[in-house]
């Protein structure tokens, strides 16, 4: 029983964590009404909160690798609420707002690198896929509530009653993960000699991180215009669309946990998710067909392509943990993340560029494109083994 709640707790603060982080695209509308800003200034700001992100993912590992998950997750999350609650009711203009969100991120990046050696810490190989996936329903549960709660606050209390709703969301969590987490039995070590480092001598971690990164990119180009694609091609309101996203999003979370059953029903990570890295390019293919011809499968088809983006995260997460083993595993995610988020940061202005320099349907035509090229590096091996494999070891890919 306490390792699901163990689960609950690194799937609260990842979900507020992801709300912030990745929810600065749904105030989208607000940025360019009320604040004037172009959309390419808006995808700079989107990317702040990654680009502060990927500057502290690799230390915020070394540090949950050295002294725990609960004192990590904690610190960084409260961090994450002041700079959140600075940014929502002590400055002004896109240069302050900017510098904030980055330092959020920075902070927010301790759940990142923490939580999911939290999850892996409690749950034994066969129940992993399961727990991480869950656990990664989080991302699209922390976009979905952002869709669903800061279109209407910002539209009543403007930014200062969105981003304070995130402040207070993260603070609350930051809390609970104080009071009641718990940091897994560590396993003792057999001699003074270091764990080896998993990345000498194999590229195995190296094509997960790269393929996973470019998963990112249908995922974000999705995620990030959606709601405004919705708006200007089809003439919806935002708050509308903000519920249909996050409905979308509620697909995706439940995509995840399928998935990571799935994998361990199977007893490997890394096939399904070339599988589903296929599925993605043909999905989001769709979705730029049916926007660069309007019609009533518009929606759908964005609904489609952002819960079938979200499915391959958990895989691609367990799979680098279990092939650092424990004592890298905090690193070996901080670097998964980092490459992640880099790609997360980059997506939202390139993208912006591409549609205000073309139209939305180039956009998605590219994201699906490197769905195809992750497919053809995602390090598959040979035979799938019987079990996922265990910590600390590693399999030829293919």
């Amino acid at each position: 029983m306490r390792r699901w709640i163990m689960l609950a707790l690194g799937t609260a603060a990842q979900t507020a964590a992801c709300a912030f982080v990745y929810g600065i695209p749904y105030l989208a509308d607000e940025l360019r009404t009320r604040q004037d800003l172009s959309l390419t200034q808006v995808g700079l700001l989107v990317s702040c909160p990654t680009v502060g992100l990927v500057l502290a993912l690799y230390g915020w590992g070394a540090a949950a690798d050295r002294w725990g998950e609960r004192v990590v997750i904690a610190v960084g999350l409260g961090a994450a609420a002041g700079a959140l609650g600075g940014a929502a009711w002590g400055v002004h203009g896109m240069v302050p707002l900017g510098t904030l969100l980055v330092t959020a991120g920075a902070a927010g990046a301790s759940v990142y690198s923490a939580s999911g050696r939290l999850v892996m810490g409690w749950f034994s190989a066969g129940e992993r896929g399961l727990a991480m996936g869950i656990r990664q329903t989080s991302t699209p549960l922390g976009m979905g509530l952002a869709a669903l709660a800061t279109p209407p606050l910002a539209g009543s209390h403007g930014l200062r009653g969105a981003i304070g709703f995130l402040a207070v969301l993260c603070g609350a969590i930051a809390v609970l993960i104080a009071l009641f987490a718990a940091d897994p039995a560590r396993p003792a070590a057999k001699n003074a000699e270091p764990a080896p480092n998993p990345y000498r001598g194999s590229r195995l971690l190296w094509r997960i991180h790269g393929s996973a990164a470019l998963l990112v990119v249908p995922q974000f180009t999705a995620g990030a215009f959606a709601l405004v694609l919705l708006v200007d091609v089809r003439g919806w309101s935002p708050v509308h669309a903000g519920q249909l996203i996050a409905a979308a999003q509620g697909l995706g979370a439940l995509s995840r946990i399928l998935v990571g059953r799935w994998s361990d029903r199977v007893g490997d990570r890394l096939r399904p998710m070339r599988q589903l890295a296929v599925v993605t390019a043909a999905v989001v293919a769709g979705a730029a067909l049916t926007t660069a011809f309007p019609s009533p499968l518009t929606a759908a088809a964005l609904v489609a392509a952002i819960a079938i983006t979200s499915s391959t995260n958990g895989l691609s997460f367990t799979s680098t943990a279990e092939h650092a083993g424990p004592a890298w595993s905090g690193r070996a995610l901080g670097v998964h993340n980092t490459g992640q988020n880099l790609t997360a940061a980059v997506v939202p202005p390139l993208m912006a560029a591409v549609i205000s320099a073309t139209a939305y349907w180039p956009g998605f035509a590219l994201a699906a494109a490197t769905a195809c090229a992750s497919a053809a590096i995602v390090p598959v091996t040979r035979a799938a083994p019987a079990r996922p494999a265990a910590e600390g070891t590693r399999t030829i890919p293919a």
